[in-house]
């Protein structure tokens, strides 16, 4: 017990680096559809959704591969060799995309001015991939949180002030310094400046990890690594195409005049969705590093299946708590009224990420058997049915198709990881209890969002009822848990 104690204490403290920063933006998102016309909002969104996709390919999978290597290498060597990779892969980068800046401008149909600054703030990202990997390699999530705080802390301060305050303070005053600084109608200008003052900060801060290592490049190591990391590469492309591609084509494929609104307003509530997405990746932040040190042990397999259980009766109680309040939340979140027209979706945006959630616990099997490539042809696969289903839906269903895309691409995921990691790294899952946990908050969410939705009796009967069953089939382990306390 002292080990799952120890495991959810990691992952608390691990969730504080990415609840924390998400919640602040919430705050963001409260600005953003306050101060933006939809249409703007949709501009930024599908800027951000080129982002997620060149985050991964700088990364190219070197952070998995350095949990991989650093606990049964030269920690080191694996250090050095990482680091050295990334930064002269990421100077690289900057050179050629720098120069070529106009074309892609031209390309994208982006403005060249943000397609700059994104270009220095992927760069700037990536030069934190290994300090950041290193402080959860060794232990150190207070410092890890610390550091991602400051940086949305910051990012947000600035937002608030060029959005919010700026435009005040110069009309009020425009020959002082706010005057000076300011520009008419560059609101996404500065969401993009805000980012990059604050990934700026980040890697000052992170700054001595390039001073502390020894600078040697092992040229088999990083062959080994890069054999590891590739096909996480191409997962993490796949995963990208999941994640943020469906802004992009709903803006490409619908007509032109609705398009960016559309975008704009599926993202705001998209946004919704966000309660899982930190649940799930705060368990992934505190998990990822155990799964590889437990590996050895010869419980591992139970453990392992024990801990996709509780995972799975946790993100259940959030999909069945986050659907009954949707409506509140948004109230919260998303200021104008205009971007409530996309509400349907959230029910299948928050079960799409529960079975994202889900496939990161089951992708443990190739990831200790060194079959990434395993997890690379599955990313595909998901990232195929992603491409098809929107093509496909969007024309005729517009963003509630690219939600059924989302959920079809995650769901298979989810079923075909499950079935090869049973062929190859066999875990005694409890289907029958995970079934049971699954199908009931699936369906009684569902039922409740389309047919009672804000009728909040039924939607607290919904709550105790499904609280009641965990607690039937929990019970034992319940009570055990509480004896010990």
């Amino acid at each position: 017990m002292s080990l799952f104690k120890n495991l959810f204490k990691q992952t608390a403290i691990y969730g504080l680096a990415t609840v924390v920063p998400r919640m602040l933006s919430f705050l963001l998102v409260g600005l953003y559809t306050k101060y933006l016309p939809d249409d703007e909002y949709g501009d930024v969104n599908v800027i951000f959704s080129w982002i997620v996709l060149f985050n991964v390919i700088l990364a190219y999978g070197m952070e998995t591969s350095f949990f991989r290597f650093y606990s049964t290498d030269n920690s080191r060597e694996v250090e050095s060799t990482s680091t050295i990779s990334l930064f002269w892969s990421s100077i690289g980068f900057l050179f050629l995309a720098l120069l070529g800046r106009t074309y892609l401008a031209n390309w994208s149909g982006i403005e060249e001015q943000y397609i700059t600054y994104t270009i220095w703030i992927l760069v700037l990202d990536a030069l934190v991939i290994i300090p950041f990997s290193k402080l959860r390699a060794q232990g150190r999530p207070l410092y890890y949180t610390a550091i991602k705080v400051g940086n949305v802390v910051v990012n947000l301060g600035l937002n608030v002030v060029f959005i919010a305050l700026l435009p005040a303070w110069a009309a009020a005053k425009p020959s002082s310094f706010w005057g000076m600084i300011y520009i008419d109608n560059f609101q996404i200008g500065y969401i993009f400046v805000s980012n990059l003052i604050a990934s700026f900060l980040t890697l000052l801060v992170l700054a001595p990890h390039y001073f502390k290592i020894n600078w040697s490049f092992d040229k088999v190591l990083w062959k080994k690594m890069m054999r590891y990391s590739l096909p996480v590469l191409v997962a993490g492309i796949a995963f990208a195409i999941n994640e943020s591609f469906d802004r992009i084509l709903l803006e490409n494929l619908l007509p032109e005049d609705i398009a960016k609104a559309k975008v704009g307003q599926y993202s705001a509530c998209y946004k919704i969705a966000l309660f899982m997405t930190l649940y799930a990746t705060a368990f992934r932040l505190g998990i990822e590093p155990f799964f590889f040190s437990y590996a050895k042990n010869e419980s591992a397999p139970k453990t392992y299946a024990m801990i996709t259980k509780y995972f799975i009766i946790f993100g259940s109680l959030i999909l069945v708590g986050v659907v009954v309040f949707a409506d509140v939340i948004k109230v919260l979140l998303i200021k104008s009224p205009q971007y409530w027209e996309a509400m349907k979706v959230v029910p299948l945006i928050i079960l799409a990420n529960f079975f994202l959630g889900i496939y990161h616990n089951l992708s443990v099997w190739y990831k200790l058997t060194d079959k990434t490539k395993m997890g690379a042809y599955i990313s595909i696969v998901g990232a195929l049915v992603t491409l098809a289903l929107n093509f496909l839906l969007i024309e005729k269903y517009d963003y509630m198709g690219s939600a059924i895309a989302t959920i079809s691409a995650y769901g298979t995921m989810m079923i075909i990881s499950y079935f090869l990691g049973n062929k190859y790294y066999p875990i005694p899952y409890d289907l029958k209890k995970i079934g049971g946990y699954l199908g009931l908050s699936i369906s009684m969410s569902l039922v409740y969002f389309y047919y009672f939705r804000e009728n909040y009796y039924v939607g607290a009967a919904v709550i105790i009822v499904y609280s009641l069953f965990i607690y039937q089939n929990e019970k034992e382990t319940l009570n055990r848990v509480l004896k010990r306390k």
